[in-house]
């Protein structure tokens, strides 16, 4: 994954947390139905949860560029667009609570924490979407935020929800949305906010995929010289 440095200000940090929630959540319903996935936005999801101590919100995710569908997602919720979705809004709704519950458990968030350290070793041996990384991922999730309650029902494909592999990608997104929750409460959010300031945060993602549409631009070529030359 190729990193670079973007400065948002923070009403764009918290839009870039939150819409990494969205993405995680559309992510986890994509895999439940067995549907294809940007590999960009898996990477970016799954890449998040080893980032602890970076410099910048951007940083957590590489950069905004692989939280496009994150920010579309959002977008088109809050606008009451075509693309919005109740089921993935539900799991958003969910990891946002869940988080709050884990915040009050310290026990829970030191395993969290030393097991993501044990996980972040093996990646020196797997790559990070390696199905070894991910059960290791998935295992971790079982064992703290599935004790919480409510817990989150995923529905899909019952085929798609019995295969290990496809199961342990989806409790891998779920860690991941509940690691962007956090992050989205550390900058200020709160679920009010997603009330009170849905014009805000709506404007604020359409400008984020705004400038990653800029930069996907192909440069045009260079102009030739009109000069003659003799």
């Amino acid at each position: 994954m190729t990193e670079t440095h973007t400065t948002l200000n923070p009403e764009q940090q918290r839009t870039l947390a939150l819409a990494a929630v969205f993405q995680a959540a559309t992510l986890v319903q994509a895999a439940a139905y067995g549907k294809d996935t940007d590999p960009e936005a898996l990477e970016t999801s799954i890449y998040s949860l080893f980032q602890l101590e970076v410099p910048s919100v951007a940083a957590v995710f590489g950069d905004i560029e692989g939280l496009e569908t994150g920010l579309r997602r959002l977008h088109d919720t809050l606008h009451n667009a075509p693309g919005r979705d109740r089921e993935i809004s539900r799991y958003v709704i969910a990891l946002l609570h869940l988080e709050r519950k884990l915040e009050k458990r310290t026990q829970l968030l030191d395993k969290i924490g030393s097991e993501i350290d044990r996980a972040q070793e093996r990646l020196a041996h797997f790559d990070l979407l390696h199905a070894n990384i991910l059960a290791q991922l998935a295992s971790l999730y079982s064992e703290t935020i599935s004790t919480l309650k409510p817990r989150i029902m995923v529905n899909g494909d019952p085929y798609k929800l019995q295969d290990t592999d496809n199961a342990n990608r989806i409790r891998a997104l779920l860690l991941a949305g509940i690691r962007a929750a956090m992050l989205w409460y550390q900058l200020g959010g709160s679920r009010l906010h997603l009330l009170t300031r849905r014009g805000a945060l709506s404007k604020t993602a359409r400008q984020l995929i705004d400038q990653i549409e800029e930069r996907a631009e192909p440069t045009p070529p260079e102009t030739a010289n009109s000069a003659d030359k003799n």
